[in-house]
């Protein structure tokens, strides 16, 4: 499958870029335990999306199913907007912090089991006027459950936890990888920026904006030397391309008009940056491509019914310095 090309939007289901999966050195200490992996929140089921209000923030989050012009097999953030801006961040139809693989270095070249966080069933669970939770009870095939919590904070801040559980021992090459998905709605600048560098160059402003897709997609911490491997002749992938770049810091950001959208993770372990010049299509109006803004969670030798997780922070605001970038990655660490 080849990236998109004559279409505004990302094809449903079999769609978009195959995996970008590469990973890292091992996950952190999972939150629970073992035995006991935590239940969504009781809420309300019957909806498959909301719009959440808090600070500059409007987002609408949703399940994978379709809904008016939101196309089936897209979750998580099915726009963003700030106050001072006049359009969501993400492809309208589409979606953001988009949960799209989960892949164990087989069965790849199925388009249904490749995207199976997009077709396996999910549900909605609107906790309060500012948080939601999704659900996805094991998938068919890798047997993975996980429970995804978005919650927006003022002024400008939207928090994501993540947690998962696999089911059974379908980890024939000893990882398992999921990744994320955010389709940029047509900026100008299509790169994302980051503290890192070449080997011997550390916590250099750096910026990668791929020439095409599958062109030195992805980028590693410096410290993460984990291969995965794939049978012979698999399939193109943009985790197969990585960059020479690596960072330093947890963080990446872009620029989007007048405002700047930066993600931050709570560690540097299983998190690796990966990016497209056109993974979200074309916007035929600006006569551009949308790129997308991706990133990995990976996990060495998983072991079933152990939960692992992690958390982000995003921020959406008006552009500012690089120094005040750093102060707002440095006050979120200061609270973990």
């Amino acid at each position: 499958m080849n990236e998109l090309q004559n279409n505004d939007l990302p094809p449903e289901s079999v769609t978009r870029r195959y995996f970008l999966g590469s990973t890292a050195i091992a996950i952190g200490a999972p939150f629970v335990s073992p035995a006991t992996p935590c239940a969504a929140a009781p809420a309300d089921r019957s909806a498959s999306h909301a719009t959440l209000q808090a600070g500059d923030l409007t987002a609408v989050v949703g399940d994978n199913s379709a809904e008016g012009e939101h196309r089936a097999g897209y979750n998580g953030v099915w726009s963003l907007r700030h106050a001072a801006g006049n359009r969501s961040v993400f492809v309208p139809a589409v979606a953001g912090l988009n949960l799209e693989h989960i892949v164990t270095g087989e069965q790849l070249e199925d388009g249904k089991v490749f995207f199976e966080p997009r077709n396996a069933p999910m549900s909605f669970h609107q906790l309060g006027d500012t948080e939601a939770e999704l659900h996805q009870p094991p998938t068919p095939t890798f047997h993975v459950e996980s429970w995804t919590r978005l919650r927006l904070v003022a002024p400008h801040y939207l928090d994501m936890s993540f947690r998962c559980v696999a089911h059974r021992p379908v980890f024939p090459r000893g990882y398992l990888s999921l990744f994320w998905a955010s389709y940029i709605n047509a900026p100008a600048d299509k790169s994302i920026y980051f503290l890192g560098g070449l080997d011997g160059q550390k916590d250099l402003w750096t910026q990668l904006c791929t020439q095409w897709h599958y062109d030195q997609s992805t980028v590693s911490h410096r410290n993460d030397t984990f291969e995965m491997t794939f049978p012979a002749g698999s399939r193109e992938a943009l985790f197969k391309s990585l960059s020479r770049f690596r960072f330093d810091q947890p963080f990446f950001y872009g620029n989007y008009d007048d405002l700047m959208w930066l993600v931050m993770f709570d560690r540097t372990a299983g998190i690796r940056f990966t990016h497209s010049p056109s993974g979200g299509g074309t916007n035929a109006a600006m006569q551009t491509t949308n790129p997308a803004w991706d990133f990995q969670f990976l996990v060495q030798k998983p072991e079933t019914m152990k939960e692992y997780g992690f958390r982000l922070r995003t921020v959406l605001r008006p552009r500012c310095s690089r120094d005040e970038v750093l102060a707002e990655f440095q006050r979120w660490q200061a609270t973990k």
